[in-house]
């Protein structure tokens, strides 16, 4: 019996889904992108939600040596996994939640509403599109569209691409595992990986809108030279807006 090579076939899945993003979801980014600039430009911020293990998303852009400095977490320690794995999975189902949770970060329409959810049919994400919307906060949701296409509705009848003003498809599959064990299981979830290159290529484009911007609006990672310096001016610029600062 010849054995799998499972990591050169995760490599292939993982490669042919970014090269799927860059090929069909460029322009989405780069309009995501154009997005960003503009709000910071007109001094507002930039929040970035996710439940579960998406909520990795919103720290993969907190104070990230290269990250954008305008980005602001939500973060809740009963909506992620390291408390209770099994009590986030009840809590992100249940209703007025996530309102509470973002009635807190004092969100406005000057504001973007980044949602990262793989399937795009759970409560928390879909409340959190409604109450962005409900105050004329811009809003980019990125999700896998097949699986969304295949879960079950939520009772708002309608799945995060059908909400967001910019959905992003990050061509992960159903159920979010790549590789296939004896025809029953799939390991290997791809939704991080193309979460963070999509939110890392948007902060790439951003960036190059705003070169010219004095002080350049991201982190430098601390063990650089002058790092220190240039940091602490972006921290007291954004910790008034960001109370994870």
């Amino acid at each position: 019996m010849v054995k799998k090579n499972n990591i050169k076939i995760f490599q292939k899945k993982v490669i042919k889904n970014i090269q799927n993003i860059i090929k069909y979801q460029k322009p989405k980014i780069l309009k995501s992108a154009k997005l960003f600039y503009n709000t910071y430009k007109n001094k507002g911020m930039i929040y970035i939600f996710g439940t579960g293990h998406s909520h990795m998303m919103a720290e993969e852009g907190h104070f990230r040596a290269g990250g954008f400095a305008p980005i602001c977490p939500i973060l809740c320690s009963s909506l992620m996994l390291h408390e209770s794995a099994n009590l986030s999975s009840i809590i992100e189902r249940t209703e007025g939640v996530t309102t509470n949770l973002l009635e807190k970060y004092n969100i406005t329409s000057k504001d973007v509403l980044l949602i990262f959810t793989n399937s795009g049919v759970n409560q928390a994400p879909l409340e959190a599109a409604y109450f962005a919307k409900k105050i004329k906060c811009k809003t980019i949701g990125v999700l896998s569209l097949e699986y969304a296409k295949c879960a079950p509705l939520s009772k708002y009848k309608k799945k995060l691409f059908e909400i967001v003003d910019i959905f992003i498809d990050n061509y992960g599959p159903p159920g979010d595992a790549l590789i296939e064990i004896n025809e029953i299981f799939k390991v290997s979830p791809f939704s991080t990986i193309g979460g963070s290159f999509i939110l890392n290529s948007i902060i790439s484009e951003v960036a190059e809108l705003a070169k010219d911007e004095k002080p350049f609006p991201f982190y430098v990672s601390s063990n650089m030279p002058n790092a220190e310096k240039h940091n602490q001016k972006l921290l007291r610029k954004f910790k008034r807006k960001n109370p994870h600062i």
